[in-house]
């Protein structure tokens, strides 16, 4: 007999009110399959898109891409985890936002001792989306000097420590003076404030007319051609998210007519795509998180019921560091 498990569900895209907490049916898992108990889930931008349909999701069907927890029953054919193992998975498949789930063992990876449940669900997904960005879409070098927008956010704050740590120079945008404080407090050395400054001169200034070679940019809509006109001659744009809404159609000739420039696209589900980059992806932040290069800044908790508001604060820009959902 199925067990019941709760879990926030959407029927229908919407607004934070169409996160409906629901009581689900959990049956054994299936070959291949773990049973999760979940004791931190990740709250993380790319939940709203699926909630509001710009990145549509099944529905009805349960968000939410990443989370920490203890594996309770395990299916036939998985030898690699064990009832009571500590686990996580950074990248989905959906559906973290339950209590309990089964889940495939080749997308989990075990948590060392030194990583905490809640560092796991707070980071995972969003340092597994720092290593792809600065490791393999752009690689950084030692003496360089890089553009984060969001720098106060939580990707922004894990890439201004790991970045600083790696002997990048970091110029990070923010929206306040506040949240410059805390970029600058994480490693980010210069700080732009939008709300007040032009990020274009600005970044021409401190890099003395010369532009960076790479920009990582999840704003999008709001900072895309700006982005473009601060990058060298052969610079990369790694635009990987929508907080102000989707990038504008364009012409390729304009990377032409600005310096033949490379914009990219990546997501951490393509990263992550073989058990052997997830193996190198998580490893690393595993790495990082012992050597004491990053470290999870988890400034809100929500209870997993009440996931609404903390979509309502998530998308206020009212969060800072990472959030957790706790079942």
């Amino acid at each position: 007999m199925a067990e019941k498990t709760g879990a926030i569900v959407i029927n229908e895209a919407g607004g934070p009110d169409v996160l409906t907490w629901q009581q689900l049916s959990l049956d054994a898992p299936k070959a291949g399959e773990v049973t999760l108990r979940h004791t931190a889930i990740g709250l993380n931008f790319i939940d709203t898109y699926h909630r509001t349909g710009l990145y549509p999701m099944p529905m009805p069907g349960v968000p939410g891409l990443e989370a920490a927890g203890v594996v309770e029953a395990v299916g036939d054919g998985v030898s690699s985890f064990k009832v009571g193992d500590r686990v996580a998975y950074p990248a989905g498949p959906i559906g973290a936002y339950a209590e309990c789930r089964n889940f495939l063992a080749a997308k989990l990876v075990k948590l060392p001792d030194a990583v905490s449940d809640e560092d796991a669900a707070a980071l995972m997904l969003k340092a597994c989306t720092v290593e792809y960005l600065i490791f393999r879409t752009y690689a950084v070098k030692v003496g360089d000097t890089v553009l984060f927008h969001a720098a106060a956010g939580g990707v922004g704050l894990i890439a201004c420590q790991w970045l600083s740590a790696l002997g990048v120079t970091v110029i990070g945008t923010v929206g306040s003076d506040e949240k410059a404080e805390l970029a600058r407090a994480n490693g980010c050395h210069h700080t732009i404030n939008y709300a007040r400054e032009d990020f274009t001169n600005r970044v021409m200034e401190i890099t003395n007319g010369e532009g960076v070679p790479v920009v990582y940019d999840s704003v999008g809509k709001d900072t895309f051609m700006g982005s473009l006109n601060v990058l060298k001659r052969r610079g990369t744009l790694a635009t990987f998210g929508n907080a102000t809404g989707p990038v504008e159609p364009f012409s390729p000739g304009l990377l032409a007519q600005k310096g033949s420039l490379f914009v990219t696209r990546p997501t951490l589900m393509d990263y992550t795509a073989t058990r052997e980059e997830l193996e190198l992806c998580t490893g690393r932040v595993f790495d990082a998180i012992r050597e004491g290069h990053i470290k999870a800044d988890i400034n809100q908790r929500f209870a997993l019921r009440d996931a609404a508001d903390a979509h309502r604060a998530l998308e206020a820009r009212a969060t800072t560091g990472q959030t957790l959902l706790i079942p």
